[in-house]
């Protein structure tokens, strides 16, 4: 099994500590921000980054849907980490300054592929599937920070 990642960055023309704060809510802004891949939004417990446990289905490809529950960490300012309970998935969403007024939104997942021919195939395909995904997501965070 080899690892395979994809990873999504934008400039957003708002502060950090606004966008960080919009990403970590998860009670009110997050399922906002999901576009139509994602279904059954449910938070569990907390609903404010750190100790949240959130419930989602990404449908990544009409045949590839993955049952997600999350547990939410912020090991350092600017930054939520998203363990996957049900896989290896692990999203790391990171929030830096990038000058007067503006923030840099970085996104990076990472999960153990599969093996022979399939895992080529994923390998290849997947981080280009899930990076348009967050490119929506990251769309639609800038849309809500920016008003």
């Amino acid at each position: 099994m080899a690892q395979v990642e994809a990873t999504t960055e934008r400039i957003i023309a708002a502060d950090a500590g606004k966008v960080f704060e919009a990403l970590a809510d998860y009670e009110n802004t997050r399922a906002k921000l999901l576009p139509e891949h994602f279904s059954e939004f449910e938070v569990r417990e907390g609903g404010d980054g750190e100790g949240t446990l959130v419930h989602w289905k990404l449908q990544a490809t009409s045949k590839r849907i993955r049952d997600c529950l999350l547990e939410v960490t912020e090991p350092t300012d600017g930054q939520l980490i998203e363990k996957d309970r049900n896989s290896s998935m692990v999203t790391t969403w990171t929030v830096t300054p990038a000058g007067e007024g503006k923030s840099k939104a970085v996104v990076s997942t990472v999960w153990n592929g599969a093996g022979g021919v399939g895992g080529f195939f994923e390998k290849t395909f997947a981080p280009k599937g899930l990076g348009r995904i967050y490119d929506a997501i990251l769309a639609n965070l800038a849309a809500e920070v920016e008003k």
